[in-house]
């Protein structure tokens, strides 16, 4: 079975059988690595994407329920938040950051003006052991501030 869908802008088709996670078509079949493998139980964030502009764990995805749907991935998030998150040094060892510029972009697009609060709670779901936090909130308000 193939599987139509847009894949950061573009028009793509391949193959999924009932079963196959979208987090193994994009790191495999696509060679998109942004989107890291964390826990597999959709609990730590490291696998988000954007589907329809709605964050997604791409964990527990099935390939095969994309059909006409938009997928964006770590790879294509925009460059004004990419460049906050590097001014701010808002990652230590790196591993959770594709999840958190994931979470960050959903949030910037429905509030480009976000405060504390309301980035917290977009970031619930992400986990950083390092401690990076603090960078990584202040990198969001940068980015919300830059939009």
């Amino acid at each position: 079975m193939a599987v139509a869908f847009t894949l950061n802008g573009a028009a793509i088709t391949v193959p999924a059988e009932p079963g196959d996670l979208l987090i193994d078509t994009l790191r495999t079949g696509c060679g998109l690595t942004g989107t890291r493998y964390g826990c597999g139980e959709e609990q730590c964030g490291a696998c988000l994407v954007l589907i329809d502009g709605a964050p997604a764990h791409a964990c527990g995805r099935e390939t095969a329920t994309l059909e006409g749907r938009a997928v964006t991935t770590a790879e294509a998030i925009p460059a004004a938040i990419r460049d906050a998150f590097l001014a701010e040094q808002a990652g230590q060892c790196g591993y959770c950051l594709s999840g958190m510029l994931v979470a960050a972009t959903a949030l910037l697009a429905r509030n480009p003006s976000p405060d504390r609060a309301a980035i917290v709670e977009a970031l619930d779901g992400n986990l950083c052991r390092c401690g990076s936090h603090p960078r990584i909130i202040a990198a969001i308000l940068r980015a919300g501030r830059a939009a």
